[in-house]
């Protein structure tokens, strides 16, 4: 099998030595070059015309902003950012700017506190090696196992629908691709609805409460890292804080937040299975599920869950999504109501609502 070509840039010579070695540790990878800054960056992406790109945000001379810019707009090569916890508004800002993903660097330069990555790193480079069978292709439509294009299945689960209910809750779920999304659909909200907004979005722990203070900056809703204990209310955006699930109940006539650790069972953590199977039985036809971008098939089981209670499933088109996986899967169980761009998100939940 060709091996996939990393280009690994980093200003630190520690750092490069220990994620070559991380990344050489799978068979299906091979580290080409390496650079110590942007400009060098650009030399070796043009000579070695590489797979992949890891890159450190903060570099001298040209620094990984500015690279990523030109890497991803000039080459469309795929980047993961390996950055510090200390730079999370930072790490935010290169996923909107193209970065496909990103490994959260211990702040300490200790050997084996580095090394600490080495799982989650060799994961996401596994991923994107298959991204070939993931990601979309802009020019063709999306195919169900039965031969059908997405749009005419959807259209056909939507005969007869007719009658539509208010909601009172959004779940949304997302992972590669999904910080820029969400933050599109949150600010394309011209007013707080009457309706909460809960949120599962794969992401490592330490970066959510960063990522949520984020949102709530161009956001109508009140967006925050959900804690245990926080109520479900109108107005109200909560995201399931990273390396953790969010579940809910019924505590006094209202809906609360549970946040919770992982089963082992879990593979995709803050998990949109989970969340969707514990909000269905509560809001029932009163929820949407909203299924956005992302790797593998989280997310699937739950929508069902969501349309067997009688809520409403919307999936991101093909024509969107970063990496049409999660999308797809939910599609493909045939319970997706409307498969809309990112763009028509906002729209389709207020209509759906009926507060149009």
């Amino acid at each position: 099998m060709k091996k996939i070509r990393i280009v690994v840039v980093d200003d630190s010579a520690f750092s490069r030595r220990s994620i070559t070695r991380m990344l050489e540790g799978l068979d299906s990878v091979e580290v080409v070059g390496y650079a110590i800054n942007g400009e060098e960056g650009i030399q070796k992406v043009i000579a070695l015309k590489p797979d992949l790109v890891t890159l450190d945000l903060e570099m001298p001379k040209m620094d990984g902003f500015t690279l990523l810019r030109i890497l991803t707009t000039r080459f469309s090569v795929p980047v993961i950012v390996i950055s510090a916890l200390s730079g999370a508004d930072k790490v935010f800002r290169a996923l909107e700017l193209g970065a496909l993903d990103f490994v959260s660097k211990p702040s300490s330069s200790a050997s084996v506190d580095l090394l600490s990555i080495k799982e989650d790193l060799q994961k996401k480079v596994l991923q994107i090696l298959s991204l070939k069978t993931f990601v979309h292709v802009r020019s063709t439509s999306a195919i169900t196992p039965h031969g059908v294009s997405a749009a005419e299945s959807v259209k056909a689960g939507r005969a007869g629908i007719g009658i539509k209910h208010a909601i009172d809750l959004v779940a949304i779920g997302s992972s590669t691709g999904g910080p820029p999304a969400l933050q599109h659909i949150f600010s394309a909200f011209e007013q707080k609805y009457p309706f909460a907004i809960v949120v599962s979005q794969h992401m490592p722990a330490g970066f959510t409460k960063a990522f949520a203070e984020r949102l709530n900056r161009t956001s109508h809703f009140d967006v925050k890292e959900a804690e245990d204990g926080d109520l479900v209310l109108p107005g109200r955006i909560l995201i399931a804080p990273g390396g953790k699930n969010m579940v809910f109940e019924v505590c006094g006539g209202q809906v609360t937040a549970r946040i919770v650790m992982p089963s082992d069972s879990d593979r995709y953590v803050p998990s949109v299975d989970v969340m969707l199977n514990s909000c269905a039985g509560i809001y029932r036809k009163r929820v949407a599920a909203v299924i956005l971008t992302g790797m593998g098939n989280d997310g699937s089981k739950g929508v069902q869950v969501i349309k067997e209670q009688g809520g409403f499933v919307i999936a991101e088109s093909e024509e969107t999504a970063v990496v049409y996986g999660m999308p797809r899967e939910a599609v493909a169980t045939g319970v997706v109501d409307r498969c809309v761009p990112l763009d028509k998100v906002v729209s389709e939940i207020i209509l759906q609502g009926g507060f149009s």
